[in-house]
């Protein structure tokens, strides 16, 4: 079957609903960053405090991936997607309500473990109906989408800091749930047959995670795009503060930073699927390294040196760059050969993406809101450690002896095909 088979057998209409379910995660994290001082303020919180609404969600974006993605591969993709998007609705009301700072990290947490459901269903689903060539290209645009949304958040949040408080951002952010519900019930069928779907209860999910950890490759992929976005959300959470607090810039100029970012992470992420694709996952994921390592390294002379607002920014860009173009090949070398435990493997990579993400993120604030060195050096150790998962996991794969079978593939009506 051709890649041109593949695209239309799936179709524009659900391709692009697997694109967006990846925001709504992602964006919750972030839209509300440069009104975060202001949050703190209004709450009476104190800054570290205050970070951990955002630390709350990237536990719930890394735990609930590892419970959706097993029920998606035992229950199918559609009904845990439906609830989970219902949940956050919920929960993104809750947040715009939320009394105190303590009541609105425990709603954050739950808006995040509702968020990643979207995530990993995604990512499954993407799993179930595309192949080859098709399958990388997809993975790069939901780096494209999913990393750009996390990073524009800022940019829209700046925006809406204009029109609302941090209240009404939440409230904006339940709207985008109601609007993806609506699309998902149109538009999303079953892509997991019922007789393709993981059985055995809690036994065989632990059997599946052991297989997939007893896999070097999939374990150094999964390690390398988990501190790789560690960095990135390093940066996402010290931003906020040390462009506002030690550049003095308003939340309109820091989105607007922001934005250049977001062009530079949707243009490496585009660049990432298709060298991956065209010339060589592993060379493009050494390029995507290399990239986010300079950054990193930038940030650090940054801090060292105190440097201007151009070498700040400079760095910041090479860093997100950096982790898109990493991202797509990343994912591909990690999901590619588990068909049949694409939402297991997929939950296990978003996981470590999120998870090691919410525990570099306060690391940033240990040195004050506005200090630099600190976000300096959380970021040149995660690139550090991702360049050793490289060399110790991916650069040399012990061969392995068969891979799964290729499943059939989906068609977005649930129907299978064969090539």
């Amino acid at each position: 079957m051709t890649d041109n088979d593949t695209a239309r057998r799936v179709g524009t209409a659900l391709g692009t609903l697997l694109m967006l379910l990846t925001v709504f995660g992602p964006i919750s994290m972030d839209l509300y960053l440069p009104v975060l001082p202001a949050l703190t303020t209004e709450l009476g919180a104190t800054m570290s405090a205050a970070q951990f609404t955002l630390t709350a969600c990237l536990v719930g974006l890394a735990v609930g991936q590892v419970i959706a993605g097993p029920l998606s591969d035992r229950f199918g993709r559609r009904t845990p997607l439906t609830i989970g998007i219902l949940a956050y609705i919920g929960a993104s009301a809750l947040c715009a309500v939320s009394p105190g700072i303590t009541s609105l990290v425990i709603a954050r947490l739950v808006q995040g473990l509702a968020g990643a459901v979207g995530i990993v269903i995604a990512q499954a689903a993407g799993r179930d109906v595309y192949e080859g060539n098709a399958l990388i290209r997809f993975y790069g645009r939901l780096t494209v989408l999913g990393g750009l949304a996390a990073i524009v958040g800022p940019v829209l949040g700046g925006q809406l800091a204009r029109i609302t408080d941090w209240r009404g951002t939440f409230l904006f952010l339940a709207a985008i749930g109601a609007l993806l519900l609506i699309a998902s019930l149109i538009i999303f069928g079953e892509t997991l047959p019922a007789n393709q779907r993981t059985s055995g209860g809690m036994a065989q999910t632990g059997r599946d995670f052991r297989r997939l950890c007893s896999d070097p490759l999939f374990v150094g992929s999964v390690l390398i795009g988990g501190l790789t976005y560690a960095a990135l959300f390093a940066y996402l959470s010290g931003a906020s503060y040390i462009l506002q607090g030690t550049y003095g810039l308003s939340p309109q100029a820091y989105s607007i930073a922001f934005g250049a970012n977001s062009a530079g992470f949707m243009v490496f992420g585009y660049i990432g699927g298709r060298t991956a694709e065209r010339w060589s996952e592993r060379g493009t994921l050494i390029a995507g390294a290399t990239m986010s390592g300079l950054g990193a390294l930038g940030l650090l002379a940054t801090g060292l040196l105190a440097l201007s607002l151009p070498a700040m920014l400079i760095s910041l860009f090479v860093l997100a760059s950096g982790v898109a173009l990493a991202s797509p090949p990343t994912t591909s070398l990690a999901l590619a050969d588990y068909p049949a435990l694409a939402g297991t493997a997929s939950s296990l990579l978003g996981c470590a993406r999120f998870g090691l993400g919410g525990i570099a993120a306060p690391l940033v604030g240990l040195g004050g809101e506005d200090a630099v060195l600190p976000l300096g050096i959380v970021t040149v150790v995660s690139i550090v450690l991702a360049v050793l998962a490289h060399l110790i996991l991916v650069g040399r794969p012990p061969k392995r002896e068969a891979r799964e079978p290729a499943r059939p593939s989906i068609d977005s009506a649930g129907v299978g095909t064969h090539p």
